[in-house]
């Protein structure tokens, strides 16, 4: 399949691109359908226009069957970075001085910023609760995972206190490639009256999401990483109960001064003026591809060619698992543990220049992990080589 399917992406065949991770690949088909779109705006903008709120309402409505939501519960935003910043704005007038926001110490830096900028504003507290990895937990046995999830949830439930009024995590992080256990946290938010913010920028398309179970308040998601969108494809998913809170970014069209929106989401956050939208148009194509291409077979497929070679290098190096080897904490982006003393910009150089692999290394508080993605486009050729070329110079980029 591999190499009949690296035909449908655009990607460069001198490369071995490892870092689907960080920015995605869009599939022919669906970037032809984005161009469409493009296409039919510029020759009739004023009638494309004409039909805007039509045509994202049926791109929602694809969007939310797929996510297993409503549309009215949706709105498009271009990064799941905005998706967050949206949550921070609109709650930074809700929030009072010396109230808290609580995290782990996982986060993105982009929307930990947007964070400190907003409570800042605010008065309030961003609260950096350190989350330790799931350790030692080097077995895919159901009562290790088990556990692994027990100690995190209550590790971070420690950091609440009478003052945290919201808590924000990601789903599945940028930094460790592991997917946080929400529910019964998102179940003990609600229980206290917390608000709960989730940065699932990695999470649509390398999982099957169910957002009104899950039951965040907030919730964005990135359609351009493993759903294969168009770049700049994402979205937020917000409870009706906690749309009145909705404040826009860029005040547009929209917003009156005198009456609030009865849907805050589509008011709010997606009507600002004349924009290319087409990214959004063409999101059912990508829905469409994973349908066509039975997704949940080519997600097992690569959450297993990912473990193999996780397995196959720690247990070269004999390191030990930052996680319980089960799907529950990764899939298609998974974390391969280096050896501490590990010099990663350098181990990062080689693999570049010598074999042009390109894989994001990561030094966690001391935790040296390789970040690695397989995606459908992903050949075991390319994790051959990944592997060799690590076996092979790691030793020469070791510290002492």
């Amino acid at each position: 399949m591999t190499s009949n399917i690296r035909d449908d992406f655009m990607l460069r065949k001198d490369w071995r691109l490892l870092n689907n991770g960080s920015f995605g690949a869009c599939p022919l088909p669906v970037f032809e359908a984005y161009q469409q779109w493009q296409r039919e705006f510029e020759e009739h903008p004023g009638g494309f226009m004409s039909r805007q709120r039509e045509l994202l309402t049926e791109a929602r409505t694809a969007l939310a069957d797929y996510l297993h939501t409503d549309q009215s519960r949706l709105a498009f935003v271009t990064n799941a970075t905005m998706g967050v910043n949206v949550a921070a704005h609109s709650l930074r007038s809700w929030l009072k001085p010396g109230d808290e926001v609580l995290t782990t110490n996982h986060e993105y830096g982009a929307c930990n910023h947007a964070w400190q900028f907003n409570t800042g504003k605010a008065g309030a507290h961003y609260i950096n609760q350190p989350t330790p990895l799931p350790t030692p937990a080097s077995n895919d046995s159901e009562e290790a995972n088990r556990l692994a999830k027990e100690n995190f949830v209550e590790t971070f439930w420690a950091g609440v206190t009478p003052r945290t009024r919201v808590i924000y995590l990601s789903h599945t992080t940028s930094p460790t490639a592991l997917t946080f256990p929400l529910e019964e946290l998102c179940k003990r938010a609600r229980e206290a009256d917390i608000l709960t913010v989730i940065d699932g920028a990695h999470v649509p398309g390398q999982r099957d999401l169910f957002l009104d179970d899950i039951g965040a308040d907030f919730y964005t998601g990135n359609c351009h990483k493993w759903m294969n969108g168009p770049k700049g494809t994402a979205f937020l998913h917000v409870r009706p109960e906690v749309q009145h809170l909705i404040e826009p970014l860029i005040v547009g069209h929209g917003w009156w001064p005198d009456k609030a929106s009865e849907q805050p989401l589509v008011d709010y956050v997606e009507q600002y003026g004349t924009r290319d939208i087409s990214g959004f148009l063409a999101v059912p194509a990508a829905i469409d591809y994973m349908k066509t291409h039975d997704w949940p077979s080519v997600r097992a497929r690569c959450h297993g060619m990912a473990l193999a070679v996780k397995r196959k290098l720690e247990d070269h190096f004999d390191t030990e698992s930052i996680c319980p080897d089960h799907f529950d904490w990764f899939s298609q982006l998974c974390p391969v543990r280096l050896p501490d003393n590990t010099d990663m910009p350098k181990l990062g150089a080689i693999l570049r220049e010598q074999y042009r692999i390109e894989i994001p290394m990561i030094n966690f508080n001391g935790t040296k992990i390789a970040r690695l993605s397989v995606q459908i486009y992903t050949s075991q050729e390319e994790l051959d080589t990944f592997v060799q070329a690590v076996t092979t110079h790691l030793p020469d980029c070791l510290e002492l």
